[in-house]
């Protein structure tokens, strides 16, 4: 007797979809990413506190500690250093920004701390790039 697979049905979306190829390939492109940017922050002495954490402003891919700095980390992978740096854009910070007030209100216990929103950049056959500072809340 031959088992059928069933597809998932989501009450409120309806059946799953299946993704493109090319969506799935970014999607893991973008865990490689934000592994390798966490073990070289590891390596850097940084404590990881949250990966991919979610707000209903947007996503924080990692949030990371050390000492007094709290360290919002936006992870960018793409062919070049160069064309990760240009695409952490001005709406995209604003995002972040707006994501990391969530991570405070949900983790007041870090509020004394120092922040910073970081930009890690990623390139093939390279090694990662950490940008401390990489833009700040008043922009």
């Amino acid at each position: 007797m031959r088992k059928v697979k069933m597809a998932k049905v989501d009450a409120k979306t309806g059946p799953a979809k299946a993704a493109s190829p090319e969506r799935v390939a970014a999607f893991r492109t973008g865990l490689s990413a934000e592994a390798r940017a966490a073990a070289f922050l590891m390596a850097k002495g940084y404590r990881i506190l949250a990966k991919r954490f979610r707000t209903p402003y947007g996503e924080i891919d990692l949030v990371a500690r050390r000492r007094n700095v709290l360290a919002f980390v936006e992870v960018k992978a793409r062919a070049s250093l160069d064309d990760a740096a240009y695409a952490v854009t001005p709406r995209q910070q604003r995002r972040i920004i707006d994501a990391a007030q969530g991570w405070l209100m949900t983790h007041p216990e870090h509020a004394q701390f120092n922040l910073r929103f970081d930009a890690m950049l990623i390139a093939p056959r390279r090694l990662p790039r950490h940008l401390p500072a990489a833009f700040d809340a008043s922009t």
